[in-house]
């Protein structure tokens, strides 16, 4: 589940220098998502589960956000002249605002490895040559010489930390940029979840992959119940499931666990199921690029089903034109809006980051969206749990500047494609 990169740590700017990828780098990475999540004694079993869950979290996890894009620009009502402020993550929504031609994008992370791929994708936008180039580097599997492109068209324009990160060898010795030449999207901690998802799965004797050849909702309905269905009422899968650590592949630290557990009847299993159900069963998969790398561990090939916009060919020259009216900061969320002028921002997209946050901080980010919105803005974002999380934890003064906008929120967490959250909300700024 895609979560995000709270706002406790200290703020940093656009661009390094090569110090800032010494070897202390992955500690310092993980120090800072740590000051987001610690909540507990450092050798409680609550405080070292938050810790290991921030030294994973301190590489790269999500090759691919997982929020739906189209969802998204329809809560926003997105279009020219808005200035949005989002957080990162693997960047595939920044893209995709860029289609409706926004005036800004300001996109915020702390976690290093998803500015080094954010940047990227800016560059392989601006210096890739045509939109098929594109489409092979970031859409297609097993395109061998990606790593190649990269080094002809789109270092010589990267930063220096964003061209070590990508160009620094593993232990084998290859370069980082070489996952391109193979599946970027089955790396990363959320790919590797998914490939533990498949293993498995194909331990209790099923192939999540066999969905792909339904023809008809009915039959992916079919798969699911016969097939992918009974697998969570393993009592092994149940067990493992318990524990908090077993969804930190997922971008899930011990906090938005509790929280998660919540929407079910008690039992991890079976929000899982539920969650996967409705990916599995509720769109039809040529409509859906989230369960086609849930399935099939890939995208579609064009013309097969739908991809993610910003590797749509109709798309590619509204987003190349309006590249430029992106900005990427590695830096701290509140901090970020705390050097913003007052109602400067129209759109800001949350993601799921409140769930791991505590009331302080909640109140802390809440004051600074309330004083850099402008009247009419919009914020957006998903939880684990169905309900919002604020009321009785954000101050009413604040929250009496917004109202929520129920009905357009239940509508949107249906059509969310990605189908993993427990609720999608929208909160639109009052007039004074």
């Amino acid at each position: 589940m895609p979560l995000s990169y709270p706002l406790a740590a200290k703020q940093m700017g656009n661009h390094f220098a090569m110090t800032d990828v010494s070897s202390d780098l992955v500690f310092r990475r993980g120090k800072e998502v740590g000051k987001a999540v610690y909540q507990n004694r450092p050798l409680s079993q609550a405080g070292l589960s938050e810790r290991l869950f921030a030294l994973l979290f301190s590489g790269l996890v999500y090759p691919q956000i997982w929020e739906d894009p189209e969802v998204d620009m329809e809560a926003m009502q997105l279009g020219q002249g808005h200035r949005v402020v989002t957080i990162a993550s693997g960047g595939c929504n920044i893209l995709a605002y860029l289609t409706r031609s926004p005036e800004r994008v300001d996109a915020v992370d702390l976690n290093a490895a998803h500015i080094a791929l954010n940047r990227m994708k800016l560059e392989a936008v601006r210096h890739l040559p045509s939109q098929g180039d594109l489409f092979r580097f970031f859409g297609a599997a097993g395109t061998s010489h990606n790593s190649q492109a990269y080094d002809r068209f789109i270092a010589p324009h990267l930063d220096p930390v964003s061209r070590h990160y990508w160009e620094r060898r593993s232990w084998p010795g290859r370069r980082r940029i070489t996952v391109f030449d193979r599946n970027f999207y089955q790396t990363g901690l959320l790919g590797l979840f998914i490939a533990m998802g498949h293993r498995i799965a194909k331990f209790f004797g099923v192939d999540p992959a066999g969905i792909m050849a339904s023809k008809s909702l009915a039959d992916q309905r079919r798969f699911f119940n016969e097939e992918l269905a009974p697998v969570f009422d393993k009592k092994l899968l149940r067990w493992a499931t318990s524990r908090k650590a077993s969804l930190f592949g997922l971008g899930i630290p011990p906090a938005q666990y509790d929280s998660l557990i919540t929407s079910g009847d008690g039992s991890m299993a079976s929000v899982l199921k539920a969650r996967l159900e409705k990916l599995a069963c509720d769109f039809p998969l040529k409509n859906n690029y989230f369960a086609w790398q849930a399935f099939a561990r890939r995208y579609p090939n064009p013309g097969e089903a739908a991809l993610p916009a910003y590797l749509e060919e109709a798309n590619y020259k509204a987003i190349r034109n309006n590249v430029d009216r992106v900005g990427i900061h590695h830096a701290n969320l509140i901090e970020f809006l705390a050097g913003k002028d007052a109602s400067t921002v129209d759109r800001f997209v949350l993601l799921d980051a409140q769930d791991w946050m505590t009331n302080d901080q909640l109140n802390a980010l809440w004051s600074e969206i309330t004083r850099t919105a402008s009247v009419g803005a919009r914020v957006i974002f998903r939880t684990a749990a169905e309900p919002s999380l604020l009321p009785g934890r954000v101050s009413i003064s604040l929250l009496d500047q917004w109202t929520y906008e129920d009905e357009a929120s239940r509508d949107c967490s249906a059509r969310d494609r990605s189908a993993i959250y427990g609720g999608f909300h929208l909160y639109v700024k009052r007039a004074a």
